[in-house]
């Protein structure tokens, strides 16, 4: 299987860099994963929102099940979570991608597009520190199905 993270944009704040690179790193023991940030439209009207969002699908593969990080999804607990990267091992899907949408959100074509939708948190997270607390809580699913110490 293959992770695929997708984002507008760099992550600018250095120090949320270091740890997308950090976790990022640490996932590759488990899983084939990268991040494709697109480029980022600056702007927060409507047509800003729409072209973003088109270079988003445009990165998500046709082959790829895309799972949007949305205010309106499912929020999963990290055993769901982890019970949910083991499904899509077992049932050998090929392709994820994990999609943060930019801090205007997202067309209602990215959101049809998405397979599934997971919500990180009740709480308002920056797009920035969302793409940290995304990759940090796939880890740790990975280290609670190989029964690693890291999630205790």
């Amino acid at each position: 299987m293959k992770l695929r993270f997708t984002w507008p944009g760099k992550t600018r704040d250095e120090h949320l860099r270091a740890l997308v690179d950090e976790y990022l790193k640490r996932l590759q023991r488990f899983v084939r994963c990268e991040v494709i940030e697109t480029r980022e439209v600056r702007g927060s009207d409507r047509s800003s929102v729409e072209k973003e969002s088109r270079r988003i699908l445009e990165a998500i593969p046709t082959n790829s099940v895309a799972v949007l990080l949305d205010v309106k999804g499912r929020e999963w607990s990290s055993q769901e979570l982890a019970d949910e990267v083991a499904r899509w091992e077992n049932e050998s899907i090929k392709e994820i991608t994990i999609v943060i949408g930019g801090q205007d959100g997202v067309s209602s074509e990215v959101t049809a597009r998405a397979q599934q939708r997971w919500r990180l948190s009740r709480l308002t997270l920056t797009h920035e520190m969302a793409r940290v607390v995304a990759l940090e809580q796939v880890y740790r699913a990975y280290t609670i199905n190989r029964g690693l110490p890291y999630q205790k």
